[in-house]
């Protein structure tokens, strides 16, 4: 059967019919979205058995979600169908002319069809592979729910493309990141359930900034300053990270049959954007992840338990180098040295330990070594290295300014900057974020790059867009 027949029998959300959106009217729908969102992430799953989830809480990070409720799967079929595809089509491996409307259309579906098959097989390997553990008996009613909201988060994420202000995606993970700062800061219900605000003076706050308060109320030094360093540690992460998205090379470009008119190609300094960093907190995020689990099989082995140690408890027994874990966290072995530990708390608590400075320059060093490598990859496969984006200045009919019309020209002259902007790009970006890991931010550092970045390009979209059509007090907020 050709596929352009099963792609028939997919639903999807109708665009609109106008060619531009009014801001009102995507500014409702992306509301819509957002609550919607928020309310999934606070249904939990039905038949549940205790999950140790805090293992899972740097993926959910980037994968916009929080585990344990029906959108456990959060954006994570979208992003692997998408990245597949896109290396799949750089590599040249899949030829599909997307510049065409039919080339299009069945690019869109292939992704589809990749996003529903990894909903169901992700649904099916969190819950066999007990990282979301049903009781018994409710296996199937679990893996159902997964599916269920691994599709009410694809299709989310299809009305906000067509009728909001840009990528569901995007915004799933802004507002996750978001969120999980805001309760960082100003969370007054404790781990025993209890109200701080009820009892102030007697509830300890979880929150950074009502631990700050209560600290002063109480003349707690340490306290104050372990909260205090925590709040002006993001601060200035997030001023850094703002000045460092506002670099970038501006190459001047001319129309070569219009002579007088031109206009500049824009390249970032964080050339690859936020993906290098993502993919390394996720590889990091996964190792300690699967540490855990290898551990976990070979307790029984370890223990020198011969009827309780199987042949996979064997061979996860072997694998003993990628660490030991207490309450999920590594203490020892390659996960320990790959991860981070807050070593601003532990000067201000007296806890620290030479060992721990070792762990922060190996985490560094993980994070900018990684983070350059993803660059690079990411670059070359998706069409952003020199030759794919001369190839696309002069379909559009331009010229570097000074230089003869030529493709070759073009992608030289693109070479002198792209990749060193990549490797430097890539360089920093890990180091921002392994050195907010480090200082115990109010989220990770990982976090904090996504969401000023995926923020400043909402800006973007929106000042460029919809300058004219957005509400006089709108436009003087986004700067018109």
């Amino acid at each position: 059967m050709d596929l352009r027949n099963i792609f028939s029998f997919i639903p999807e959300v109708v665009k609109p019919e106008e060619k531009k959106v009014a801001f009102n009217v995507k500014l409702k729908w992306t509301l819509i979205i957002l609550i919607a969102f928020f309310v999934l992430a606070n249904i939990s799953l039905f038949g549940l058995s205790n999950n140790a989830l805090e293992r899972f809480k740097y993926l959910a990070i980037i994968l916009g979600t929080d585990f344990g409720s029906i959108i456990s799967l959060g954006i994570g079929p979208i992003v692997m169908a998408s990245i597949i595809l896109q290396l799949l089509s750089g590599s040249g491996i899949l030829n599909i002319d997307t510049t065409t409307s039919e080339g299009k259309k069945f690019f869109q579906g292939v992704q589809k069809l990749l996003v529903f098959f990894f909903i169901v097989f992700e649904a099916l390997v969190y819950v066999m592979m007990q990282g979301l553990q049903a009781a018994p008996g409710f296996t199937h009613i679990v893996i159902f729910q997964l599916i269920l909201g691994g599709l009410a988060i694809f299709y989310m994420d299809e009305v906000m493309s067509k009728w909001g202000f840009g990528s569901g995606v995007s915004m799933f993970i802004a507002a996750g990141v978001s969120w999980r700062m805001f309760t960082s800061a100003f969370q007054f219900i404790n781990q025993q359930g209890k109200n701080c605000l009820v009892d102030f003076a007697g509830t300890p706050c979880p929150g950074k900034v009502f631990v700050l308060v209560q600290s002063i109320i109480s003349k707690y030094p340490v306290e104050f300053l372990s909260a205090l360093s925590a709040i002006l540690a993001t601060a200035a992460i997030f001023l850094v990270v703002v000045w460092a998205q506002s670099l970038k090379i501006e190459i001047p470009l001319s129309f070569g049959r219009i002579r007088g008119y031109g206009v500049k190609w824009p390249l970032s300094f964080f050339y690859a954007s936020v993906i290098p960093v993502i993919l390394t907190a996720a590889l990091m995020a996964n190792l300690q992840l699967f540490g855990g689990i290898i551990e976990n099989a070979a307790a029984p082995c370890l223990a020198g338990d011969a009827e309780a140690c199987t042949g996979m408890g064997k061979i996860a027994s072997k694998l003993g180098f990628l660490g030991k874990f207490v309450d999920g966290q590594p203490v020892s072995g390659l996960a320990f040295w790959m991860g981070s530990t807050n070593i601003l708390e532990l000067f201000i608590r007296g806890g620290f330990l030479p060992k721990y400075l070792l762990q922060a320059l190996t985490h560094v060093l993980f994070f900018m070594l990684f983070s350059t490598i993803f660059a690079v990859f990411w670059v070359k496969t998706s069409g952003m290295d020199a030759r794919s984006q001369a190839r696309k200045i002069a379909s559009s009919g331009l010229q570097i300014a000074g230089f003869r019309q030529d493709e070759r020209v073009l992608e030289s002259i693109l070479d002198r900057y792209i990749m060193p902007l990549t490797v430097m790009g890539g360089l920093a970006i890990g180091l921002l974020a392994s050195i907010t890991n480090l200082l115990g931010a109010l989220v990770s550092g990982t976090a904090i790059l996504l969401v000023i970045m995926i923020m400043f390009q909402f800006y973007q979209n929106i000042a460029q867009q919809h300058q004219m059509d957005m509400h006089p007090a709108m436009r003087k907020f986004m700067g018109g």
